[in-house]
Parts: structure tokens; sequence; C-alpha cells
């Protein structure tokens, strides 16, 4: 249910600000999401993982809490980034 290396330093690239960049609301927010799309694969055959659930909802805050953070302050990234990732339709 963890990310391959070699997918997170694949998206850290891609959502970087600059060289070196791993902790940009951007960058958290990008593993955020691959990790919760993980755990919604996981809980389409383990219905009953309910330890597991309560972690992806706490993602799923710390996500929701990330983007409001980045719509009040920079808007134009937050609009770049839900495009990039695919939320908000």
């Amino acid at each position: 249910m963890s990310l391959s290396v070699e997918r997170k330093t694949d998206l850290i690239g891609k959502f970087q600000t600059h060289t070196g960049d791993t902790g940009s609301c951007e960058v958290q927010i990008a593993l955020l999401t691959e990790r919760i799309d993980l755990l919604n694969q996981h809980f389409a055959v383990h219905v009953k993982d309910h330890s597991s659930r309560r972690g992806l909802l706490k993602m799923v805050g710390q996500r929701r809490r990330l983007l409001s953070y980045l719509r009040q302050h920079e808007g134009d990234r937050y609009k770049r980034l839900i495009d990039a990732l695919g939320l908000r339709k």
C-alpha cells in the first residue's frame, strides 16, 4: 500500500517548485493524492479493513487542509495543481 521509490521520485520531480524541493504544498498534495488513490484500490478488495480506512480519512483531511491553505495564499498555484491532479471537477 505504500508508494514505490520510483513513483515517489517521479511525483516529486513533476511537482517540485525548485530543485531539491520535497516539502512544498504541491509535492505534499501530489504524494497524498497518490496514496489516497492506492488506498481506494485496496478498499475495493478489502472492504472490512477499518483501521486503514481511518488512515485514509486522516490523509484526506490533511490534503484538504493543504489545498485550502494553497487556495487562500496562492490562487494561481492552486488552480494549476488541481488541473494537473484532476481534482475538483
